[in-house]
């Protein structure tokens, strides 16, 4: 028995040193062939490159191919979260909000928020608050929601995919938020590089599992703390890297060989869910993370990683 699994071993650790040598040696490939195409007979530079997933493409190009991967998942992407993370990414999103911990007369900014999982979050925390009160009826009884007497609170779920979107504010009206409500929701499509809304709109900003898709991240934090008014908080749920080596082993088994079959047998779409397990790992570690928050010019710049640092939780504040 120690035999075989001494030779499981030997397969595993060939299986990933083939997967991390034919991924350099592609790199290396891509980065040559760039070389030569972004620079013609003048020697003018050409198209701006970035990576999606493991693969190199134009910065141009990334915004269509990240929402071409959500059109494709969108029906199913809740039942996969659950089905890929076993049901844990209810306790991070959780985490998250209990972190943010709002109150009546908050107003959040979900940006990447999809479906809606941080803003019905958010909003059922407010509805908890001691100082949120029972709506009334025009009889001034218990009743029939038309208006809260406590301070107005919304959320606003800003995503690039419209069709994610659609299967929110499904979501929303089983729940009984739309944007008449109190607290109220509202959904906008739109690029997170370029937020449609004026300078010190938001007190909240939360961006789950959705800033590594970006193409320029370093633009939607400065984005992030444009709209924050002062005093306001940035939050970022996000997939980290994994520092015990044992473990992130153990993780990229995982995620290599078996998140993309279950992308295959759930929403008959492998390729996806591949680069989206090939996402986590080109997105910068906790650390590197936490310097970019800075740079944007935001001030107590924490992060916490929760199950091992499968994903952490960076915080920051606009003062």
């Amino acid at each position: 028995m120690l035999q075989s699994l001494n030779r499981s071993v030997r397969y595993l650790r060939t299986s990933i040193g083939s997967r991390l040598y034919c991924s350099n040696t592609n790199q290396t490939a891509n980065n040559n062939n760039n070389n030569n195409n972004n620079n013609n007979g003048n020697g003018v530079k050409g198209n701006e490159q970035t990576h999606f997933g493991f693969k190199t493409v134009n910065k141009e190009d990334k915004e269509s191919m990240v929402k071409d991967v959500f059109d494709s998942v969108s029906s199913s992407y809740d039942l996969m979260n659950d089905v890929m993370s076993m049901g844990i990414h209810r306790l991070w999103k959780d985490e998250l909000i209990n972190t943010l911990n709002p109150t009546p007369g908050s107003h959040l900014l979900d940006v990447a928020g999809g479906t809606g999982d941080i803003s019905f979050r958010f909003l059922d925390k407010i509805k908890t608050s001691p100082n949120y009160f029972p709506n009334i009826n025009k009889n001034g009884s218990n009743g029939e929601v038309l208006k809260s007497s406590s301070l107005p609170s919304s959320a606003t779920v800003f995503d690039i995919n419209q069709s994610m979107l659609n299967e929110g504010k499904k979501r929303g009206l089983d729940k009984g938020y739309t944007d008449q409500s109190d607290p109220s929701i509202d959904w906008v499509q739109g690029n997170s590089e370029q937020l449609p809304f004026k300078d010190n709109t938001f007190n909240c900003y939360t961006v789950s599992f959705g800033i590594r898709n970006c193409t320029n991240i370093d633009q939607v934090l400065r984005e992030a703390y444009r709209v924050l008014k002062p005093g306001g908080r940035f939050l970022c749920l996000e997939f980290s890297q994994v520092p015990n080596p044992l473990l992130r082993f153990a993780y990229d088994q995982y995620s290599f060989n078996v998140i993309p079959i279950m992308g295959q047998l759930i929403s008959g779409d492998r390729d996806s869910y591949s680069y989206l397990v090939e996402s986590i790992r080109k997105f910068p570690d906790q650390e590197t993370f936490v310097q970019m928050i800075q740079d944007a010019g935001f001030k107590q710049v924490t992060y916490k990683n929760l199950t091992f640092g499968i994903c952490s939780i960076h915080s920051g504040f606009k003062l």
